[in-house]
């Protein structure tokens, strides 16, 4: 880390989205010349299992020069959050892992997932979904969170976290403090939840505290208010809660990104850079902008000209980076060139693990 440059450092902050399904001159760009931490895949990004492999081979050739790897990322849930390619079988909602209620069958689902993720050529979900389902109104969450118990939450999460992570996939839960009681999409605007922090210690923060405990390498941060706890910026840029919170009361000491900050929740009051920079002063490593490339540039270029103003010390800057790269090297992350998927044997499995269950 000590001979990489602030550009190099700074590139490592961003995991970055794309347009179309087919790599392009832009991700080109944001790898070869801004160093890009890794590409996360929407579903306006899949095709076909062969052009998924293609996208993220094409990727990591381009990364070829740069001894740090590609975090290769992608919301993969199941149920209504797939982004498995249509001749994939794709995993039931949460809510019914949930309802199993078996954490044995959980753990053989996220191994089973990972292997899946793996064969596409990805490295690292965003899952699983650590919200508890404590509001029936909730528009965002539902069938994504696995109960309205959060013990039963952390149970089944922790042991389809521990399935991927076994396997090779690295875990990212969601959404902290929790989204779900939350009567508003993110999405589209901010939710307000009017919690005290005793309620939330009883309900919402329980699973996060299982994942801290169990050690997970990488947890996202949530665009919500939370008046009793922050009056001035939503979770994903507020101090208080990242590392008022988050680091130093759960003592969580691994990788912390942000929810998507191009989501109403953020654009409807700061522009990506101004939230980017906010967020990370707060205590965020990675800052996911899964919208358009100018977005991204700016962004790169706001935070090296504030690392190089001082702005943002090269201390603060080196601690980030540093968790970044040790999550990546505990991984044995090395951006191996994948040959084609067999889907005949993927959807096989599929059908073995719940003919089973």
């Amino acid at each position: 880390m000590e001979e990489m440059s602030v550009e190099e450092k700074v590139g490592q902050l961003l995991v970055v989205g794309m347009k179309g399904k087919t790599f392009n001159h832009e991700v080109d760009r944001l790898i070869r010349q801004y160093h890009v931490g890794g590409l996360i895949l929407l579903g306006k990004n899949v095709s076909t299992p062969t052009g998924i492999l293609d996208l993220l081979n094409e990727s990591k050739k381009a990364n070829a020069d740069n001894e740090i790897p590609l975090f290769l990322s992608v919301d993969e849930e199941g149920g209504r959050v797939s982004r498995l390619p249509a001749s994939m079988k794709k995993l039931p909602p949460a809510a019914s892992i949930g309802k199993k209620n078996d954490e044995e069958f959980a753990y053989a689902t996220g191994a089973y997932l990972a292997e899946v993720l793996q064969s596409l050529g990805y490295n690292m979900n965003f899952a699983p979904v650590l919200d508890v389902h404590s509001n029936p109104k909730n528009p965002v969450i539902g069938d994504r969170s696995f109960s309205s118990d959060p013990q039963e939450v952390a149970s089944i999460g922790m042991s389809v976290m521990k399935g991927m992570r076994d396997n090779g996939i690295i875990s990212v839960v969601k959404h902290f403090p929790g989204h779900g009681d939350t009567h508003i999409d993110s999405h589209k605007s901010l939710p307000i939840i009017n919690k005290s922090l005793q309620e939330l210690q009883q309900t919402e923060l329980i699973p996060f505290q299982r994942a801290i405990d169990e050690q997970v390498e990488m947890i996202m941060v949530a665009h919500i208010m939370f008046p009793e706890l922050e009056e001035v910026y939503p979770s994903s840029l507020s101090k208080k809660i990242i590392t008022g919170l988050l680091r130093d009361e759960m003592h969580y000491d691994g990788v912390i990104i942000t929810d998507d900050l191009t989501m109403g929740a953020i654009v409807n009051d700061y522009t990506v850079p101004q939230a980017a920079l906010q967020s990370f002063m707060a205590g965020s490593d990675l800052l996911l902008i899964a919208g358009d490339y100018q977005n991204q540039v700016d962004t790169l270029d706001a935070l090296i000209a504030a690392v190089k103003s001082g702005a943002i010390t090269e201390k603060r800057l080196d601690e980030s980076v540093r968790r970044i790269l040790e999550l990546k090297y505990r991984y044995k992350l090395d951006d191996p060139i994948q040959q084609e998927i067999d889907v005949e044997n993927s959807n096989q499995k599929y059908k073995e693990l719940y003919k089973t269950n």
